[in-house]
């Protein structure tokens, strides 16, 4: 009840007192606020990706100013030489208004990362949105076969068949490059595991999976058991040091992600900005209220 009471009157807080834990986990509202905490990273060892925050447009004319966007922060960040590449969510290009629109913005965004011999990973969203955005990963990995990865999510029952049916794109040369997260949305639990256990299990059978077909996993979590059974599976297969890397969310577990590095694993932070930060935060908490008790610990106790 507390975490539902947090979620629903947080909408209605001044913008300023959301800000006080937002800022710890958001790099700002500007792209020059983005590329400065990129650089950061990239001083302490640890590579980027660049998100604007915001998603589920109205019209297709917002579409294409984000596709100009994402244009500008790639045209900046490769002139800042910033180590790191970009994400996106296709909702924000018109993935749920017209598949062909937003897979012709996203098909650009991808060339011009492409041209700077870059990356650009496509975020998995919710249940609806999942056929839509394999399908679109299908078509970009096609022309694009080295510049393009995916995110899966563990919790969602489908997705150690969803890897498995995309190995046939998967070859030594451009293997699949997967972010593997435990995933956010709620569910409903007939498509979606709901225990504890039983998503780390199989967070840990599909990262195996990956390094079984020799693809390129990003292991993304904050999750100490995960960490752990990640180094497990790193030690079993031993993929090169460029086969794979670590992930973490912009501000989050700092000790623990140097910790990380310490022992010598690649990681790539995930860095996002934008003018939607209030929105985005909360409507991730409507999403899911249990974060309401990770916000109030936010705002006491940093990272």
């Amino acid at each position: 009840m507390f975490n539902k009471l947090i979620a629903g009157i947080l909408p209605y807080m001044p913008k300023m007192l959301v800000w006080q834990f937002s800022k710890e986990y958001i790099a700002g509202e500007t792209l020059e606020q983005a590329i400065i905490a990129a650089k950061a990273l990239n001083s302490e060892g640890a590579l980027t990706t660049i998100d604007i925050l915001g998603e589920f447009i109205e019209n297709l004319d917002e579409a294409e100013v984000n596709k100009n966007e994402y244009l500008n922060v790639i045209e900046s960040a490769e002139a800042a030489k910033i180590n790191g590449n970009y994400s996106l969510k296709p909702t924000s290009f018109g993935l749920l208004i017209d598949k062909d629109v937003a897979y012709k913005h996203i098909r650009e965004i991808v060339a011009l990362a492409a041209s700077f011999n870059n990356f650009v990973r496509v975020d998995m969203e919710d249940s609806p949105c999942t056929d839509l955005e394999i399908e679109l990963f299908r078509k970009l990995k096609a022309e694009f076969p080295k510049n393009v990865g995916l995110v899966v999510q563990s919790y969602m029952r489908r997705t150690l068949d969803d890897i498995k049916n995309l190995n046939d794109l998967n070859s030594s040369e451009t293997p699949l490059n997967f972010r593997l997260c435990k995933g956010i949305y709620v569910e409903p639990a007939n498509i979606a595991f709901k225990k504890y256990d039983e998503v780390n299990e199989y967070f840990l059978k599909e990262l195996e999976y990956m390094l079984e077909q020799k693809m390129y996993p990003a292991i993304a979590t904050h999750d100490k058991p995960l960490i752990e059974g990640s180094y497990a599976l790193l030690e079993k297969y031993k993929p090169a040091i460029d086969q794979y890397e670590f992930q973490m969310l912009y501000g989050v577990t700092p000790a623990l992600r140097k910790s990380i590095m310490a022992k010598g694993h690649p990681m790539r932070i995930y860095v996002p900005f934008g003018k939607e930060w209030f929105g985005y935060s909360t409507r991730r908490l409507k999403e899911n209220p249990k974060m309401a008790s990770l916000i109030i610990k936010a705002l006491f106790v940093k990272g």
